[in-house]
């Protein structure tokens, strides 16, 4: 074992310390930094170039650290996601150099869009072996970039060569980036960590690792990058009328935790100030816990052109939802849009719609501290009156259609979406899969179901990583619903992988339509078969049995084609730490189901 003479904390070939326990001491002063403000979780993956960081992310286990493990890049990076999603805290990804650091794209592109702490550690080679043709090298330090709010290069001769109050710096600061406490949105970062030969301690300087301890960094050591983006200040000046009628429009939360109560009164003080009806997205957090006047079946209501619905003034929270029915509505309005988002000032105005956005979160919009008080305009309750009217009648024509049938029908989405949300208790999360789950539960769930926590991924709406995040938003929650279709579960099978590791428990109610139901409440199908192979190109039905996959993984499933056989499937399936139930419809009835409740809708409208 070799050994130097000088300073022990830094880690370089010189000191005192062994020679291959030098790229382990540098990892463990950065996830010192790391752990010194506030990070909690790490997934690892395995690799050899990141071998220093693996055996320091053991060590600092003892000192608060939970270590989840992983074989696949882009499951880690989703579950960590997920991680995130559930409490708002930043969690880390280490990975090994070349294409696995590749695989962190996907999670990456929806933690960006949706404003949730990441920090990415990937290991590389150090700056001599960078374009030489040495093995397993590439442009790592590039693939990331876009979607990162900071990128830092540790050095180019190796992470060995660092210092330690250098390296604890880097783990402060990075963490800041992550949390979005340095003025610039919470989201992911990424550290592109060069290490050099040894990276493998012996025996003898693995024993001599387990005797380290953090050092105390002096006081002011932290450094944190500088103050960036655009501030909340941006169009403030644009307020809202509330003595004349309007609209509030509660797009996807994405928010932190630590605002939504804040945004939640100020939204109960605006309504109650102007009587504006609110037009609450599934994913918004607000159904069933606002005091005004709620509609939850606009996607329906907006379905004709013939809308009784005008507005000259239209609040905007969040993101747009996924309704196209809503955003061609919003454009045809001629009158005043804010759009009010908590910290992201980033443009999200597609439609060109809106005349100021403020950035700075609900609480602290200048329009809502100039309201006063007050009782609504007299104006407000006849339009307020109108939209809960019909409001009234389409959730009345949704009950007697879709719950009018018998036990021993068929399952269709329509109802699912309905009956899971009234059968599940209080206070239960559910997670919505992309493409039909989220819509069929923003436009058919019973608004007078018990209220609970929603979570869908609509940042950049993909199906990748559907289970692996929602294994990790069970780990923070404690117990959690997916509700997933079968080429979104298929997509990220290796999920079923968490289950050993899973402290949460987690049910997945897989709609097993054959293929992608989406594409068929699209205008893709012909009439005529022989013109397109919609099921080849577009729908792509599954060869795997999805029951006999999850059991590959020690996951219990069982099967549900009738309507009264979900209520006690569902309560078996809450009885696991993890459960499938797979639940089988037809996708084109399911399609045709939708339009001919869009059609009733548009014919029980009635004119202003």
């Amino acid at each position: 074992m070799q050994s130097g003479s000088s300073d022990p904390g830094t880690g370089r070939k010189g000191s005192s310390i062994p020679v291959s326990a030098a790229g382990v001491l540098a990892g463990l002063h950065l996830l010192d930094g790391l752990l010194s403000h506030g990070l909690r979780r790490l997934v690892l993956c395995p690799g050899s170039r990141s071998g220093p960081l693996a055996i320091a992310a053991a060590i600092q286990e003892s000192r608060g650290l939970r270590l989840y493990t992983a074989i696949d890049e882009r499951s880690a990076a989703f579950f960590a996601l997920g991680l995130a999603r559930g409490d708002g805290k930043a969690a880390a990804v280490i990975t090994t150099s070349g294409s696995a650091v590749a695989n962190l794209l996907p999670a990456l592109v929806e933690a960006d869009r949706s404003t949730l702490p990441l920090v990415l550690l990937t290991a590389d080679r150090p700056a001599h072996l960078k374009d030489c043709g040495a093995n397993q090298t590439v442009n790592q330090e590039e693939f990331l970039r876009p979607c990162c709010r900071w990128l830092h290069q540790g050095a180019p001769e190796g992470m060995a060569a660092m210092d330690a109050l250098a390296l604890h710096n880097l783990g402060r600061r990075a963490m800041a980036a992550a949390s979005g406490q340095t003025g610039s949105l919470a989201g992911p970062v990424h550290l592109n960590l060069p290490f050099d030969e040894p990276l493998h301690p012996d025996g003898e300087a693995l024993s001599w690792l387990q005797t380290w301890q953090p050092p105390h960094p002096p006081d002011g050591s932290s450094t944190t990058p500088a103050s960036g983006g655009r501030g909340p200040e941006a169009w403030g000046n644009v307020l809202l009328d509330p003595d004349q009628p309007g609209v509030v429009v509660a797009g996807p939360w994405r928010g932190p935790a630590h605002t939504w109560s804040s945004h939640l009164d100020g939204l109960n003080r605006w309504q109650e100030r102007s009587g504006w009806p609110l037009l609450a997205d599934a994913l918004s957090g607000l159904r069933g816990l606002t005091r005004g006047p709620t509609v939850t079946g606009y996607d329906l209501l907006l379905g004709t052109t013939e809308t009784p619905f005008t507005t000259k003034q239209v609040l905007r929270l969040g993101p747009l939802p996924a309704s196209r029915r809503l955003q061609a509505w919003l454009e045809q309005q001629r009158g005043q849009q804010v759009l009010v988002s908590e910290g992201d000032p980033r443009p999200q105005d597609p439609l060109r719609c809106i005349q100021g956005q403020w950035s700075g979160g609900l609480a602290s919009w200048p329009g809502l501290a100039s309201v006063g008080n007050g009782c609504p305009p007299p104006e407000a309750s006849p339009i307020a009156q109108r939209w809960m009217e019909q409001e009234g009648r389409l959730q009345e024509l949704l009950r007697s259609v879709l719950e009018r049938a018998a036990g021993e029908d068929p399952i269709s989405e329509p109802w699912l979406a309905r009956r899971l949300g009234q059968m599940l208790p209080e206070g239960l999360a559910v997670m919505l899969a992309n493409s039909s789950p989220v819509r069929d539960w923003d436009s058919f769930a019973d608004p007078e179901a018990p209220a609970r926590p929603i979570h869908s991924f609509r940042g950049a709406s993909g199906i990748d990583g559907t289970l692996s995040i929602a294994c990790g938003l069970a780990e923070v929650r404690g117990r959690l619903v997916l509700v997933s279709g079968d080429l979104a579960l298929q997509h990220d099978s290796n999920g079923w992988l968490w289950r050993p590791q899973l402290g949460g428990a987690l049910l997945v109610v897989l709609i097993d339509n054959g293929g992608g139901g989406i594409f068929e409440q699209l205008p893709i199908r012909p009439s005529d078969p022989g013109i397109l192979d919609f099921e080849r190109l577009f729908a792509m039905p599954l060869q795997v049995d999805p029951c006999a996959l999850a059991a590959a993984h020690g996951v219990p499933s069982r099967q549900v084609r009738r309507r009264g056989e979900l209520e006690e499937a569902v309560a078996w399936g809450l009885a696991q730490p993890m459960a499938l139930l797979r639940v089988v419809s037809d996708r084109r009835a399911d399609a045709a189901l939708r339009q001919h409740l869009r059609t009733m809708a548009s014919e029980l409208i009635a004119p202003p």
